[in-house]
């Protein structure tokens, strides 16, 4: 196992904490970083419908899925094969049956259909026919609203947790330099995505690991395309007199470490060049407003003081938490750094400090994820955050 059977326990014991005070009995969580935080889950499954049921009045949780994907979880997770349940395989993409008819038919096995449901309502994989599903099956339970129940609980982080990010901030690092290293003018980028990705999942005989898939595909875009935030390398060329932004993810064990950094082909443009000067200014102010006790709010104020000294805009957020993930995003979904955001930071919080600029022809992204310590906070990364310059 990823974790001890203890740290999962202790968990497990918050989750109930909560479910407790918020008056439910079971909570269906069909989140795939939920799932796996809870049971030790990893699987790409998540295509199918599957999920977790944590109850007041049982020991462990229930694993439910595609019965095919049922081995995945008795090893990967720490459950009594007892709790891994397999549905059968006319349920999958067969309407107008649906997995969830097995699902509706063990709650009711098991009682619960009069009691107090919780789901996570707003998670990327619970939909809304599953939705309709144990409505109209389930119509005696109350559903209660259950969405980040458990991305709270994940918002401070263990030390076993920060030892794997410190693992994705190696394998990021090397994915960068990959990058600066082989942005070149007529290289598609293509090409050069491809051997990022080698190094990211590869890594190499420096930092002697390996890593995973993440959360989010590489963003990698040059030129005009640099001035949209999530565009993704393509068979273009590099070409001269144009900027490149990238941000990758380092992965171990599901926890990502991020970092994004901007490369310029021949003699910068200026506006670009002093924009960055100020981002990074600003970035710096916001680590040095990083400590416990310390809000989001504080941290942004830091950061866009230094831009409206300098009269740069920016209306997007800058940084969010982040940790444990699967596609679509490494976000974590709690805290955001922006104005009026009260949430308050604690020794082993981690966020992700992004500060894409993306302007009308043009943009530029650095960031730093961050962990929160005792008296104040640390880089996982220590790369130059300086325009990388390709002659």
């Amino acid at each position: 196992m990823i974790f001890s059977k203890t740290e999962y326990l202790s968990r497990l014991s918050k989750v109930k904490n909560v479910m407790d005070e918020k008056n439910m009995d079971i909570i269906i969580l069909t989140d795939p970083s939920n799932m796996n935080y809870l049971t030790g889950y990893d699987g790409w499954s998540f295509y199918v419908p599957q999920g977790v049921i944590v109850s007041l009045d049982k020991d462990e949780p229930i694993w439910f899925g595609r019965k095919q994907d049922s081995k995945g979880a008795m090893i990967t997770t720490y459950l009594n094969h007892d709790n891994i349940l397999g549905y059968p395989e006319h349920l999958i993409q067969a309407p107008p049956k649906h997995p969830y008819d097995f699902v509706a038919d063990f709650i009711k096995e098991n009682n619960w259909s009069n009691k107090n449901i919780g789901v996570e309502m707003d998670s990327y994989y619970y939909t809304a026919e599953i939705h309709n599903r144990l409505l109209t099956q389930c119509s005696n339970a109350k559903f209660k609203n259950a969405h980040l129940l458990v991305n709270w609980i994940r918002y401070v982080k263990s030390d076993t947790e920060i030892a794997y990010m410190k693992e994705g901030a190696k394998l990021v690092e090397a994915g960068m330099q990959t990058a600066f290293d082989e942005i070149k003018p007529g290289v598609r980028q293509s090409t050069v995505a491809g051997k990022i990705q080698n190094t990211l999942l590869g890594g190499n005989q420096e930092i002697g690991i390996g890593g995973e898939y993440g959360g989010l595909n590489i963003i990698l875009a040059s030129g005009k395309s640099a001035s949209a935030s999530h565009l993704t390398p393509t068979d273009k060329k590099f070409n001269n007199n144009e900027g490149t932004i990238i941000e990758l993810g380092g992965v171990k064990h599901r926890y990502h470490c991020a970092l994004s950094r901007t490369v310029y082909i021949g003699e910068p443009d200026k506006k670009l060049a002093d924009t960055l000067k100020i981002t990074n200014e600003g970035i710096e102010r916001a680590i040095e407003a990083t400590k416990p006790g310390a809000t989001c709010h504080d941290v942004a104020i830091a950061f866009w003081e230094v831009l409206e000294k300098h009269g740069v805009e920016k209306e997007s957020r800058a940084g969010y938490s982040i940790g444990l993930g699967y596609p679509p995003d490494w976000g974590e979904h709690t805290l955001s750094i922006r104005k009026n955001e009260m949430t308050v930071l604690e020794p082993n919080v981690t966020y992700h400090l992004m500060c894409g600029m993306w302007m009308d022809t043009w943009g530029l992204e650095l960031s730093e994820s961050i962990r929160v310590t005792q008296d104040g906070c640390e880089l996982f990364c220590n790369f130059p955050r300086d325009l990388h310059i390709v002659k």
